[in-house]
């Protein structure tokens, strides 16, 4: 397989509720975070719900960050996928850092092309509520 980056999917609980409701606390932490990989930073955005929760993306050359938080409890959610040779491990770790989360699961998937996979059509499926 050709490698082209890797992608981490996260959990984060126990980060105080305060930190998980500022989207200006968010937006610096996404900015943080970039800086912590050395990645460059092309635009963050970030969005603020009513009553409580915040959401935002760094658009990065090497891919992206996004976020997504639920301080009623003390959680949020990370996804990082960064191409080549970048690290997104720092960048997790920034973010658990200034969003003072006590605990993680992290889930890496190593992307990229595999030269013998085929495509196969898949028919989608549905599930009805027991």
């Amino acid at each position: 397989m050709k490698h082209v980056g890797i992608h981490l999917i996260v959990d984060a609980w126990q980060s105080p509720a305060d930190l998980l409701n500022d989207p200006e606390r968010i937006r610096q932490a996404l900015i943080d975070a970039a800086s912590a990989s050395g990645v460059t930073l092309i635009d963050v955005c970030v969005h603020q719900f009513s009553p409580r929760g915040v959401t935002g993306t760094a658009t990065l050359s090497e891919s992206h960050i996004a976020i997504h938080t639920w301080p009623e409890l003390a959680y949020f959610a990370v996804d990082l996928f960064f191409c080549g040779d970048s690290d997104p491990y720092p960048a997790m770790k920034s973010l658990q850092t200034n969003l003072e989360a006590k605990q993680m699961r992290v889930i890496e998937i190593k992307r990229g092309v595999d030269p013998n996979f085929r495509n196969v059509k898949l028919e989608p499926k549905f599930y009805e509520d027991a």
